[in-house]
């Protein structure tokens, strides 16, 4: 399992040349899409906060609404939202890109919920991905290709 990493290196560009910039909050790839981001030379520029929130009260703290885990479950695509959100406020960036879910739970299947929220155009784009491998780096990689291809199809190729 490989990362796409010229994806990456793309999005960085793109911010770059657009003067945006990406924070993340992330639970079930516990800051792999941050530390993805920050691999990529002159990411510093773009990337302004990366927030592992693996608990609960590490998302409330950082902002998600108790009442919108309470009443959808941590697992579900209004608290990825509400993670998006609180990230972008928190930063004050242009995008914000919140994950949440299970990967190799033993007691149910994989499923991530990602939200990606533009700032810019008060803006949430939501996915919903399965990843089923047992390795959960390689859940990871499979979760992190997913996304920067999705923000390549939102803000690079739009």
């Amino acid at each position: 399992m490989n990362l796409k990493k010229d994806r990456v290196a793309l999005f960085i560009e793109y911010l770059k040349k657009n003067h945006k910039t990406v924070s993340t909050m992330e639970s079930c790839t516990g800051g792999y899409i941050a530390n993805v981001i920050t691999n990529v030379i002159g990411a510093s520029e773009v990337f302004k906060y990366g927030a592992v929130t693996y608990s609960n009260e590490a998302k409330i703290k950082m902002g998600v609404s108790k009442t919108i885990i309470d009443t959808y479950t941590v697992y579900s695509k209004q608290t990825a939202q509400e993670m998006a959100q609180a990230i972008v406020k928190y930063s004050n960036s242009n995008y914000g890109i919140g994950i949440t879910g299970m990967i190799n739970s033993l007691e149910h299947s994989s499923i991530v919920y990602i939200c990606v929220y533009d700032d810019d155009k008060k803006t949430a784009h939501h996915y919903t991905l399965s990843a089923d491998m047992t390795d959960r780096q390689d859940n990871k990689i499979i979760i992190a290709n997913f996304i920067f291809d999705r923000l390549l199809e939102l803000f690079v190729m739009s």
